[in-house]
C-alpha cells in the first residue's frame, strides 16, 4: 500500500538535518481524509522528537499542496463525532504551530479549505506564484477551522481575513504573497526547492531560541504584561546554554555561528 505520508530527508544542498513532509494521497489532491491526517500527526511527532532534525518542509505530492477535508468522510447529524474529528487534527495544527521545529510550507496547486489552514499555521510559507488558496469553508456551510480562525488574521489582519474567510474568494500565490498568507513567491513547480532553500536558513538557527520564540508567539495575542513574563522565562533559560556562548563568540570573531542545540 502507498505511504500516506512519506518522510525524507534533504539532499546534501538542502542538509540531512531538513525533513521533507510529502501528503501523498494525488488520486484525491491530497484531501485530508481521516488516515491522512493521523499518518501526517504521527510523522510530524516523531520528527518533532528527533534532535537530528532541524527543519521540516510540508508539501503535497501530484502538484497539489492540500484540497482541504475529505467530504465524503464528513460526519453527519453527529455533533460528538464531529468533535473528536477535529481534535484529531488540532495535535498536528499545535504540533505545526507551537512545536519546537520550524514548518515550511512548499504550496504548489490546490491549498482550499483545511489545506489553507496548514499552509497558514506554518512558520514559513513558499508558494508557487500560480498557486490557489481558498478559505472553502463557507461553501459547504461551515466555519473555518485547523486553526485558520486563529492564524489567518495573524496572517492577514482582521478586515482581510473576514473577506477570505466568509466570501471564499480564490486567490493565486502572487495575492497571497502581497497580503502576507505567503512569505515568498516561486516559479510553478518551484516552490519545494525554494522552500528546501529556506528550510536550510532555519535550520541554522539556534535550536532552543527558535523552539521558546514558536512557543511565545503561539499564546499571541496576549497582554503585554505576559509577553514580557514569557520573554523573561525564555531568556533566563537561553543566557546559560552553549549555543549562546557560540553566537557571543561568533559575534566577537566576526563569523557565522554553528549553533548545535545545546
Amino acid at each position: 500500500m502507498t505511504e500516506l505520508v512519506t518522510v525524507e530527508r534533504g539532499d546534501a544542498e538542502a542538509g540531512a538535518d531538513v525533513a521533507i513532509v510529502t501528503l501523498n494521497m494525488p488520486a484525491k489532491r491530497n484531501a485530508l481524509s481521516l488516515d491522512l491526517r493521523e499518518a501526517l500527526f504521527r510523522a510530524l511527532e516523531t520528527l518533532t522528537a528527533d534532535a537530528t532534525c532541524r527543519a521540516i518542509v510540508l508539501t503535497g505530492a501530484g502538484g497539489t499542496f492540500c484540497a482541504g477535508g475529505d467530504l465524503s468522510s464528513m460526519p453527519e447529524g453527529d455533533p460528538l463525532g464531529a468533535r473528536t474529528r477535529m481534535r484529531g487534527l488540532h495535535r498536528t495544527v499545535r504540533l505545526i504551530v507551537a512545536g519546537p521545529k520550524p514548518v515550511i510550507a512548499a504550496v504548489e496547486g490546490y491549498a482550499y479549505g483545511a489545506g489553507m489552514s496548514l499552509a497558514a499555521a506554518c512558520d514559513h510559507v513558499v508558494a508557487a506564484d500560480n498557486a490557489k488558496f481558498c478559505a472553502s469553508f463557507g461553501k459547504v456551510g461551515l466555519v473555518p477551522d485547523a486553526g485558520l480562525l486563529w492564524s489567518l488574521p495573524q496572517r492577514v489582519g482582521l478586515g482581510r481575513a473576514k473577506e477570505l474567510m466568509i466570501l471564499g474568494e480564490a486567490i493565486d500565490g502572487r495575492e497571497a504573497a502581497r497580503i502576507g498568507l505567503a512569505d515568498r513567491l516561486a516559479a510553478p513547480g518551484a516552490a519545494l526547492s525554494e522552500a528546501l532553500r529556506r528550510a536550510r536558513l532555519f535550520a541554522a538557527a539556534a535550536p532552543a531560541a527558535t523552539a521558546l520564540t514558536k512557543s511565545a508567539l503561539a499564546r499571541a495575542p496576549a497582554a503585554l504584561d505576559a509577553m514580557l513574563e514569557i520573554e523573561i522565562d525564555a531568556q533566563s533559560l537561553l543566557f546559560g546554554t552553549e549555543d549562546h556562548a557560540e553566537g557571543k563568540a561568533a559575534f566577537f570573531g566576526k563569523r557565522s555561528p554553528v549553533f548545535k542545540g545545546r
